[in-house]
């Protein structure tokens, strides 16, 4: 039986002709409101800037916020509408979308839009802006509904309805005491079951889960991810509640927090994007660059010391690509490992030195099995390519095989321990990028191939 894999339908497609078809307000508004907003997003970037500029008036304010929320560049498209309605558009976002499409702006622009807001947005977004992008609070929404736990049920309800008009963030009601202070969440389903002669504090999770707004995103983003909450609380230091941090927050947060890691694993000191330009990429790759140089140089003039060894048996110098390289791979390995596992704030010192030996079991098992295949095969390429007497060839590959075992061990030492000392020190251990690793552990590599072969062939064996 044949089983049929269903395509995905281009809804984008489908709504860009009805935006085309000529069909009046209400029969279009009709036909859109079956998509989700996404999806109108994608339709509209299909459009051309006059077919947008006449479509906007017929959406409303409303729905257009609600679309530019879900455009990844949409301050190209804020050009085509005037500031006075930019500001209106604004206005009507959730705090955490507005700010994120106002610091795409120039400043000049942004001061120019954020004085025409209305007061509580403008209140909202100074807030959230006065947090460093590091931070959580840069990232949460005002769109949240909280009560008083003094309330009846009926009250608390009633409230509930009057603050759903504004914020339609419901899944979640949280409570503040007297003092205006957090002291729990109530789920929707419980108060909607609730019965009137229940008290609203036995509803309440006392013990629900919430971030102060200037911790740092690396330090909490475990803790978000773990609740798995559809929103928990930011709060400020008298535990006052600023805004909340939705599910779609925190697969934003989590996403930026991986791009940033994977940059920095690259040698970048920021993510790069498809339409920066030349300068900007640059400027991102050259610092880490120049660190890489200085230490390319070391790795060089450590190969220079040992030029004697080469001078005496030339040989060994095809395999020492094959010794770095090796080495590099392991190391960067146990690196990815080693950060992944550090994500976790609770290793302890325990823990860190399992996984340290742990990978240092993983390099030797590897390097047993691939340093008696480097002694097979160099000893055979030695004998028969290079025309070297057997013994001479196996002797010769045994020590480039013994070499790779004891570097990737200490390869896999290395990628380990340099990431742990980075989060001991607080820098982030994704600093110590594959190409930092890489650069080290050819360093390591280079003493430890032409020290081995100094020691054994040339003291110990005496080939020369």
């Amino acid at each position: 039986m044949t089983n049929k894999v269903m395509n995905k339908p281009m809804y984008a497609d489908e709504i860009v002709k009805i935006f085309r078809s000529g069909l009046s307000k209400d029969e279009l508004i009709s036909k859109i409101s079956d998509y989700h907003t996404s999806d109108i997003a994608d339709a509209l970037e299909k459009l051309t800037a006059d077919e947008r500029k006449a479509l906007y008036p017929i959406l409303g304010v409303e729905l257009v916020a609600e679309i530019f929320s879900y455009i990844e560049d949409s301050e190209e498209y804020l050009k085509e509408i005037n500031t006075d309605k930019v500001a209106n558009l604004i206005s009507e976002m959730d705090s955490d979308d507005a700010v994120d499409i106002l610091e795409k702006l120039n400043d000049d622009d942004r001061k120019r839009i954020v004085a025409l807001l209305d007061n509580d947005t403008k209140q909202d977004v100074r807030m959230i802006l006065s947090y460093s992008d590091d931070e959580i609070g840069s990232e949460m929404t005002t769109n949240y509904i909280s009560v008083n736990k003094n309330l009846s049920i009926k009250e608390a309800t009633h409230e509930l309805i009057k603050q759903a008009g504004e914020n339609d963030n419901i899944n979640t009601i949280y409570v503040t005491d007297e003092k205006s202070c957090f002291c729990g969440a109530v789920d929707l389903k419980d108060l909607i079951v609730a019965r009137e002669y229940q008290k609203l504090d036995d509803l309440i999770i006392k013990s629900y889960p919430y971030v102060k707004a200037h911790e740092k995103i690396e330090d909490c983003i475990e803790q978000l991810k773990d609740y798995a909450e559809d929103s928990i609380p930011v709060l400020d230091e008298n535990k006052h509640i600023l805004g909340v941090i939705t599910a779609h927050d925190i697969v934003e947060v989590v996403d930026e927090e991986l791009g940033e890691d994977y940059a920095k694993l690259g040698g970048l000191t920021a993510e790069e994007d498809l339409n920066e330009s030349t300068f900007q990429s640059t400027k991102k790759r050259l610092p880490w660059l120049i660190i890489l140089l200085f230490l390319g140089m070391g790795v060089s003039s450590v190969v220079g010391i040992f030029e004697t060894v080469v001078a005496v048996i030339p040989i060994v110098i095809c395999f020492q690509s094959l010794i770095l390289d090796m080495a590099g791979n392991v190391g960067t390995q146990s690196l990815a490992v080693t950060i992944r596992v550090l994500v976790d704030e609770n290793l302890s010192a325990a823990d860190k030195f399992k996984l340290t030996v742990k990978e240092m079991k993983v390099g030797f098992s590897n390097g047993v099995l691939l340093g008696i295949m480097a002694v097979i095969f160099v000893g055979l390429y030695i004998h028969f390519i290079k025309g070297s007497d057997l013994g001479y060839s196996f002797i010769v590959s045994g020590c480039v095989g013994f070499s790779l075992l004891v570097s990737m061990v200490i390869s896999s030492l290395i990628g380990t321990l340099v990431p742990m000392f980075f989060s001991k020190i607080k820098i982030d251990p994704a600093v110590a990028s594959g190409p930092l690793i890489t650069t080290v552990n050819d360093l390591v590599a280079v003493v430890t191939y032409y020290g081995l072969v100094w020691i054994l062939l040339i003291n110990i064996l005496q080939l020369v």
